[in-house]
């Protein structure tokens, strides 16, 4: 094996690979935080829907969930320990509690859980490579309690999931549309189980490698590439009416001066001497601008940036319905 997780911290990983270990950061950053699933278990409450006071599917229920199904579908294969972000902590305390001061509460007094989550685990054993880049297949999903309506009866509720790959250089995840449910709906662990199999299942890992490899054939020269942030930033203005035959785009503008930014910056994918760019490294400068997407939206914007980019090499090729963003 090439690469294998040897020690993790609060904000990074230690990988290794081919015998040298590196320094990896989060697959998401913003305004998230790194957790065991030990802690999930031992500290964190978990909700129920107020009118029944039924319990809802637990994180930890949900990423223990996802790696069985990994497991039966890509058997005899190694998995690392779930890498778990989340944000938005809801308080609370115990009934003993109710009068104190804020201040004065004791740790056993406090009560907590997570709003947002976001887990990824990596299939080391399943490497690739595109453009000198080693790539691991991943899955993982989020939770975001914030969509559900937790103050009526219980309900199914909502999950998404994914499966593709790891960029091991940066972290980035690579999503395709093939491999990410948004809207997974479950009552119970059996059935949320059952659908992410299928999810798994369904997922054409070569189709995916072929077309994020063909984007490293694929140049924009400086000034298309300026074209194209410069529509892009004009996008999210257009009329309803002119946006119908343009591919979708969901990044905001502070993510996209950070592309922007990157093209000269980042080492791995920036610009050539020349100011030429593949797609592939323009791909993730937008996957690694993504990684400052609050959890609930994080996965979508994921998905558009593989979608918009292979929209882009399809202008590249003369198809005229995507070449607004370069012309």
């Amino acid at each position: 094996m090439e690469l294998q997780i040897v020690n993790k911290s609060k904000s990074a990983s230690i990988i290794e690979v081919k015998g040298r270990e590196i320094l990896s950061n989060p697959f998401i950053e913003s305004n998230t935080k790194e957790i065991s699933i030990d802690h999930l278990k031992r500290d964190c409450t978990i909700p129920v829907f107020a009118k029944d006071n039924e319990i809802t599917i637990s994180h930890q229920d949900f990423i223990e969930g996802v790696q069985q199904s990994a497991k039966d579908v890509f058997s005899h294969q190694e998995f690392s320990m779930p890498s778990i972000r989340v944000s938005h902590i809801i308080k609370g305390r115990t009934p003993e509690a109710i009068r104190k001061p804020a201040n004065e509460l004791l740790p056993h007094e406090k009560t907590i859980y997570y709003e947002r989550m976001a887990f990824n685990i990596d299939i080391p054993t399943i490497l690739e490579s595109i453009s000198g880049n080693k790539l691991s297949l991943s899955v993982g999903g989020v939770r975001a309690y914030n969509q559900e309506n937790l103050y009526s009866k219980k309900s199914l509720e909502k999950f998404k999931v994914f499966v593709g790959f790891k960029n091991w250089v940066c972290t980035n995840l690579c999503i395709s549309t093939d491999g990410f449910s948004g809207e997974i709906r479950a009552s119970n662990i059996d059935d949320l189980q059952n659908q992410v199999y299928q999810l798994l299942s369904s997922y054409s890992m070569e189709k995916h490698l072929e077309q994020m490899s063909n984007l490293q054939e694929q140049f924009l020269t400086e000034s298309q590439f300026a074209q194209l942030l410069g529509k892009a930033r004009l996008y999210n203005h257009l009329p309803k009416k002119l946006k119908t035959n343009l591919p979708e785009l969901i990044f905001n503008d502070g993510q996209l001066n950070a592309v922007a930014r990157d093209y000269y910056e980042d080492e791995s994918f920036c610009k050539d001497e020349e100011g030429n760019i593949n797609l592939w490294n323009v791909y993730n400068l937008f996957t690694g601008a993504n990684k400052s997407s609050y959890i609930d939206s994080f996965l979508e914007r994921n998905v558009n940036a593989h979608n918009f980019t292979n929209s882009i090499s399809e202008a590249l090729k003369g198809n005229s319905s995507y070449h607004w963003f370069l012309s």
